[in-house]
């Protein structure tokens, strides 16, 4: 059988002058990289600034998006950015999170808005930023939370953020919901309560927002005398609603009386509301026939009309009641026709 015949390399000088100057295969990659045309290292630098520029944009996006996780020391956050709508912290609960999160971590980051100066104001997380510091102060942990950076559009957003991450995670309860509803008119976030029970509590049902509004009253009222207002339930919530409207001065004697001598005990403060109701509605049923009951109402946080039919009388009294709102109702009044 015929041997097969091994071909070789062309030899360079054969070949025509562009050729010519192509390295041999025995000069190795070194020589043909320095061979190689420059249009070649632009096109690669190129493609490259490219591919950077694009990761740097998308990594930009993910921030704006709030899609970007990042790890922020506590020391940087603003806890009290927001006015919280959790008056208390259930210790047990507290100390639930804090074991969660000494066993297996940080499981869902925080959410922050930048304020400038690498600082931050916190919008939801708070329980999560209190337990990861008292870690941090047994000497557990860097003292660092896991966060993600939003962009509110309005205050209202912000607001509205911290109050379904707690309806969502933990429950708030009805007094809870009306404080921060009265909070944020208050503080013009939001321009009528009506407007604040539709946006921060979008999701519940008519019924339940409606109830969220009658609590206002109590916060209104009762919020600075109470020690355990979380405690209070759904039914001695609404009923004391009622018979704050009904007779606000009753309401502010009530007030001033627990504020002198606080309650011990979230029991004890429940069954002195309890009796106040008691004593309240057994005296309503002994009004007279022909006298009529005081109506009231609360046209806007802070300020209680109370219309007397009997003595066609209209009052008006309440911490929003200013010089100025006396004298605009005044030049109002005078302008009647």
């Amino acid at each position: 059988m015929a041997k097969r015949k091994r071909l070789s390399a062309p030899n360079p000088i054969f070949l025509d002058g562009a050729d010519a100057q192509a390295p041999a295969p025995s000069q190795g990659p070194a020589a043909l990289a320095a061979t190689r045309a420059p249009i070649a290292d632009v096109a690669r630098d190129s493609s490259a600034a490219a591919a950077l520029d694009e990761v740097v944009g998308e990594m930009a996006r993910a921030r704006e998006e709030g899609r970007l996780i990042t790890r922020l020391p506590l020391d940087r956050i603003k806890l009290d950015h927001l006015v919280r709508d959790r008056v208390v912290i259930d210790d047990e609960d507290m100390q639930a999170l804090i074991t969660s999160i000494e066993m297996r971590g940080q499981q869902t980051p925080i959410e922050v808005v930048a304020t400038g100066d690498d600082r931050y104001g916190l919008i939801s997380g708070w329980r999560r930023c209190q337990a990861i510091a008292r870690l941090h102060d047994q000497g557990k942990g860097d003292g660092s939370v896991l966060a993600i950076q939003r962009q509110p559009e309005s205050a209202s957003d912000a607001y509205r953020a911290m109050v379904e991450e707690n309806e969502i995670r933990a429950g708030l309860s009805y007094f809870e919901r009306a404080r921060i509803v009265h909070v944020a008119v208050g503080q013009r976030v939001f321009q009528t309560q009506k407007e604040a029970l539709q946006s921060l509590f979008s999701a519940a049902s008519r019924a339940r927002r409606s109830k969220i509004g009658s609590f206002v009253s109590l916060v209104q009222v009762l919020g600075e005398a109470l020690r355990f207002p979380q405690a209070i339930g759904e039914r001695l919530g609404l009923r004391l609603a009622k018979l704050i409207e009904a007779d606000p001065e009753a309401a502010a004697a009530l007030a001033r009386d627990l504020a002198e001598a606080p309650a011990k005990t979230a029991e004890d403060e429940q069954a002195r509301l309890a009796r106040w109701a008691a004593r309240l509605e057994q005296g309503a049923t002994r009004t007279p026939p022909h006298r009529s009951a005081a109506q009231a109402s609360t046209p806007r946080p802070g300020l209680v009309a109370r219309y007397h039919p009997d003595k066609n009388r209209l009052e008006l009294s309440g911490e929003a009641l200013t010089g100025e709102m006396r004298q605009a109702l005044m030049r109002w009044l005078e302008g009647w026709r």
